[in-house]
């Protein structure tokens, strides 16, 4: 009987090893997808992409910043604008009393930077160890005045910023915390490979910054969709959409 007792602890032994090894393989797989897609951005550095006309090049450099580090200032010189590779930025200003507000979280494949102005008019950070391709402004607005594809690219870009400004006000104009923070999540699972189980780079003070909450409200909201089963959370950083239709029917 012992003997059949401690076959049985081996084989479960061996069970949980390959679990655990494939486990470790599949994220091993998942991080590599990921670095040869940053590699790919990078060997292939051109802004206007394969579509424009060849022999109009837009080549940029390769930057890499640590977690939490700014790549410019509010105020600084809009001489450069950027393209994120690989982690997320976030574009912030900081208010009369002190307080940190989010603008706007960039994925992989957004532009930021673009000024209308000769400044930038917020700060942009990194939310975590992130790899972004920096422009010269000035060889942009050359293409541009030259060549109807780019201009056409620069519109959609800016297009693209006023639709992130507009869905960012309506989500502050929300009225409650459990609304708002039930929106970011939805509109966040469209960036996951897997809708339903989010993996967030950002911090909860990042979110309440963002939001337009405290990082107290924040917590209990998270809590409270967690105990109305809209939410799981697996970890601080995961989050398992158990009913999707329960949060957007929260906004409707």
């Amino acid at each position: 009987m012992q003997s059949s007792s401690i076959l049985i602890d081996h084989h479960r032994a061996k069970a949980n090893a390959a679990i655990a090894v494939a486990g470790d393989y599949r994220a091993a797989e998942a991080a590599a997808k990921r670095r040869i897609a940053v590699d790919l951005e990078i060997q292939n550095l051109s802004f206007v992409g394969e579509g424009w006309r060849r022999g109009l090049p837009m080549v940029g450099s390769a930057l890499n910043f640590a977690e939490n580090q700014e790549i410019y200032g509010e105020g600084d010189e809009a001489a450069l604008f950027f393209k994120v590779a690989l982690g997320v930025v976030r574009t912030c200003t900081f208010l009369s009393n002190g307080r940190r507000q989010i603008d706007a979280f960039y994925v992989p494949g957004n532009v930021f930077g673009l000024e209308v102005g000769v400044e930038h008019s917020l700060s942009a950070e990194t939310v975590c160890n992130s790899t972004v391709i920096s422009y010269r402004r000035r060889d942009l607005e050359a293409l541009a005045a030259n060549n109807d594809g780019v201009s056409r690219q620069l519109f959609s870009y800016a297009m693209q910023s006023l639709a992130r400004a507009q869905q960012h006000a309506i989500l502050l104009g929300r009225r409650c915390a459990i609304e708002k923070l039930a929106a970011f999540l939805i509109d966040w699972a469209t960036y996951s490979p897997k809708s339903e189980l989010l993996t967030l780079e950002m911090s909860r003070q990042d979110i309440a910054d963002y939001l337009g909450l405290t990082i107290e409200t924040v917590s209990r909201t998270f809590a409270h969709l967690e105990g109305k089963a809209l939410i799981e959370l697996p970890t601080a950083r995961q989050i398992r959409l158990k009913d999707p239709k329960g949060l957007r029917d929260l906004n409707s």
